[in-house]
């Protein structure tokens, strides 16, 4: 339980525990961005920048660390559950803002999960058992619900475990590597091999904006913040400390793709770092990593089911939904309306067939919400608070606005239309809230 001296005065009147330490949130963050999304991303930046895999990983990284500069500055400035759309309201001071942003947010992080459960439930699944996908998903959510219900802190846990797990099989990667040029084998010359015909710095921007996918993840962490302890303190170093980590890793493992593989068996392999160890010959079981798959996905949904509820439940807080997802359980302190609308929506979502495109659908999204928070950082310049907290240079928020307006016009434009139609309907679910609050207050105050 958390003691007089875990709440600092900028998280007094919280109604959640803090009970996470430093370690815990840099494994949470780490966890969230060594996703399962790396276990396939290498044959995709193939095709793009041949055997250069490093280099848009880096940009990417680069690009990522601006925007958490500014998500730094805000957490430890206002540390409250809900992220991106408190920093929103307080802003800008518009209440659709804010719910469009955590609408975003919601909308993100909830068909991550559904397309995380059907990837759980799919061939990796199919590997040990073979199960319907759809049942086998909606179990699988019902599961990382009842494990979010019972403790922010037994969450974390759970995923210090899952994220060693997740991070062995990338260290398997670049060992099994390693043995293979002591051997003297793979061919060094393929990591500065570029396409024909291509201009360098067109792919590599190309190519980074997929590699940024990988990275996007950190914002999941400051809707936890309402329950961090000193978060002025521990969550600026996780923050950078996880992002620099996985960055070196993503950059390792595509130096070791580039060498063992040449472009076109990456780009033709559907399990290119399955593909990658396979061809050292160092004889790593094919199942092991179907299982770390497994594991680096029930991860990603473990952490993003966190992120939504903790979303859903600050914008309740807020006002901005309905306060009935403002409740939470009286002995574990977790938000559980809001982990169960949420859990429930995501069960719904695993019924859409194209979950590429709401993949594309889900970055889209993000980098709005990413576009707001750099704004809120200068905006909130002149808002001062009485305890101490981190602070960017004011060009930092700056680079970062100007990365996500240059990622967006990456987007392809279906991209575009579903991503401005779930907005719609975010418009039309404001409108219909505010008509219920000012029925409420009308029956109210009429007697």
């Amino acid at each position: 339980m958390a003691t007089a001296q875990d709440v600092r005065p900028e998280q007094q009147g919280s109604k959640l525990r803090q009970s996470i330490t430093g370690p815990l949130l840099y494994l949470f963050i780490l966890g969230d961005v060594l996703g399962a999304g790396v276990y396939a991303l290498m044959g995709v930046l193939a095709q793009e920048v041949g055997g250069a895999l490093w280099a848009p990983l880096a940009v990417a990284l680069l690009l990522a660390l601006l925007t958490a500069g500014s998500y730094a500055e805000l957490v430890t400035k206002y540390p409250r559950a809900g992220g991106a759309a408190i920093f929103a309201e307080r802003a800008f001071r518009n209440d659709l803002i804010a719910f469009l942003v955590g609408f975003s947010m919601l909308a993100a992080g909830v068909t991550s999960a559904a397309g995380l459960a059907l990837a759980f439930a799919g061939d990796y699944l199919g590997t040990f058992v073979d199960v319907p996908a759809v049942p086998a998903a909606v179990v699988f959510l019902a599961l990382v619900a009842a494990l979010n219900a019972r403790g922010i802190s037994e969450s974390l846990k759970s995923n210090v475990v899952m994220t060693v797990v997740e991070v062995s099989g990338l260290v398997i990667v670049i060992v099994t590597v390693a043995i293979l040029l002591g051997r003297g084998g793979g061919e060094v010359s393929r990591v500065t091999e570029l396409p024909a015909g291509v201009s360098p710095g067109a792919a590599v921007l190309g190519a980074a904006v997929i590699a940024y996918y990988s990275f996007v993840g950190f914002e999941t962490s400051a809707n936890v913040a309402e329950e961090v302890r000193e978060p002025s303190r521990v969550y600026p170093r996780a923050l950078f400390g996880a992002l620099l980590t996985a960055g070196v890793v993503y950059v390792l493992v595509g130096l070791a793709s580039a060498i063992a593989l040449p472009t076109q068996d990456l780009s033709a392999s559907s399990g290119p770092l399955l593909a990658v160890v396979a061809a050292t010959g160092v004889g790593v079981p094919g199942w092991v990593f179907s299982l770390i798959a497994l594991v680096a996905v029930a991860n990603g949904a473990l952490l993003t089911m966190i992120m939504a509820s903790r979303v859903t439940y600050g914008m309740a807080e807020q006002g901005l939904l309905p306060r009935v997802l403002g409740r939470v359980l009286p002995g574990r302190r977790t938000p559980w309306v809001a982990i169960v609308a949420t859990t429930v929506v995501a069960m719904l979502l695993t019924l859409v067939g194209d979950l590429s495109t709401l993949a594309s659908t889900v970055v889209l999204l993000l980098l709005f919400v990413f576009i707001s928070t750099n704004l809120a950082v200068l905006v909130l310049r002149r808002d001062r608070v009485e305890h101490r907290h981190f602070r960017v240079p004011a060009f930092v928020p700056v680079l970062g606005l100007a990365s996500c307006v240059l990622l967006l016009t990456q987007q392809e434009g279906r991209v575009w239309v579903y991503g401005l139609g779930l907005l719609l309907v975010g418009v039309v679910l404001y409108a219909l809230a505010r008509l219920t609050r000012r029925r409420s207050s009308a029956g109210t105050t009429a007697p």
